[in-house]
């Protein structure tokens, strides 16, 4: 498992997030300012600095519900609200949507050219923010200094890491079932042609070398493919051509897109119980919860402005009877914690954090892990 992955994961899903949040803002026709300050409140949210800090320390992959938790946070960060069908409908097109981006990568490097796509297009969310955009611009930035100078081994064993947190997942999503992506069991299609990786040829030609490193025979077989070269390596630039489309907004176009829990899920539920349903009670996994969502500092909407709930369905029929059918063993019970905080409870966070992460005095009857809990559920 690689210790870099969390942060591109974050950013992917969080990515795909906000393109299914515009979708949806237009398609219920919010009224443009209120749209805005919702994307730029969230984006100000998932990008501040302390938050970054946090997410880009070395660490592991932590289970489907820590991570839910967080975006579940960042859903809520602005005069924006999500019900519990719509908020898990949206995080099973979060991640099959990267999943999907992270089966079809040419290279495991490529990875790092999807992220940049997704902060390109979040960019283009924020334009006439500056401030938010110079977040983003130091993001990137990290980004290109940390992965800049990985191995294509360390980037292997990263998009290993991904696939490995992705692998129980198979919900099927309209968008993907209609151009013929993904079958009625929820696994995508892997097509067999385009461009090959980009430093590699197109398959179809055997060399035979002698043992001075000489060439001394070519042969050629089919492939049954229909590859061509690939143009030219995308761009690892701050502005560039980034020549992938994965992880561009696909929801730039308005389409319905609905989810449905395919038979496999079902089945699957009860080997993906251990990283989804169960409370996250290992103390490291709650510190990494309690050290992230302490940076994310939301502030309380200022003015009379009033919030509105997103639907993530059609209608609100649609939305109930999603809450009364989904499986019970697939629901997330995610942890409650105040989307707005005052001043003096995000005080109160920060020294309950800066107690976390000082001692560790023995307990005399209970885990750390329950008090930390504890500590959260009472927020």
């Amino acid at each position: 498992m690689s210790v870099r992955t969390l942060p591109l994961l974050f950013l992917n899903l969080g990515g795909e997030m906000l393109y299914i949040l515009d979708q949806r803002l237009r398609a219920q026709n919010i009224p443009g300012d209120k749209a805005r300050k919702v994307l730029n409140d969230i984006i100000s949210t998932m990008f501040n600095r302390k938050f970054m800090e946090e997410l880009f320390k070395p660490q592991e992959l932590y289970s489907k519900k820590a991570l839910r938790t967080v975006y579940e946070r960042l859903a809520h960060a602005s005069i924006m609200k999500l019900n519990q069908a719509s908020m898990d409908k949206l995080y099973d097109l979060m991640t099959m949507a990267f999943k999907y981006q992270v089966l079809l990568c040419p290279r495991p490097k490529d990875v790092l050219l999807v992220t940049f796509n997704h902060l390109d297009t979040i960019k283009g969310f924020i334009r006439d923010s500056p401030t938010i955009l110079q977040q983003v611009d130091e993001t990137f930035r990290q980004l290109t200094e940390i992965y800049g100078g990985l191995s294509a081994g360390e980037f292997q064993l990263i998009r290993q890491t991904l696939l490995i947190f992705f692998q129980d997942l198979h919900i099927r999503v309209s968008m993907f079932l209609k151009d013929k992506v993904q079958n009625n069991n929820g696994r995508f299609v892997l097509p067999v042609s385009g461009p090959v990786p980009w430093g590699t040829e197109v398959p179809g030609l055997i060399r035979m070398f002698n043992n001075k490193g000489e060439e001394v025979k070519r042969t050629e077989f089919k492939h049954g493919g229909n590859y061509v070269p690939a143009p030219k390596e995308g761009s690892f630039e701050l502005y560039g051509d980034r020549v992938l489309k994965l992880g561009t907004n696909m929801y730039s176009v308005n389409r319905p897109v609905e989810t449905h829990m395919s038979g496999s899920s079902k089945n699957l539920a009860l080997r993906t119980q251990e990283s989804i349903a169960p409370n996250p009670l290992a103390k490291e996994e709650l510190n990494f919860l309690a050290r992230l969502m302490g940076g994310m500092e939301i502030k309380k909407p200022s003015g009379p402005e009033p919030g509105f709930r997103l639907n993530l369905f059609t209608t609100d029929e649609e939305e109930e009877q999603a809450a009364l059918t989904r499986p019970e063993e697939l629901s997330y019970e995610v942890i409650n914690i105040q989307a707005t905080q005052d001043q003096q409870r995000s005080e109160e966070l920060a020294r309950i954090m800066g107690e976390f992460e000082i001692v560790e005095r023995p307990r005399p009857s209970s885990s750390k892990g329950d008090d930390l809990l504890a500590m959260m559920d009472e927020l």
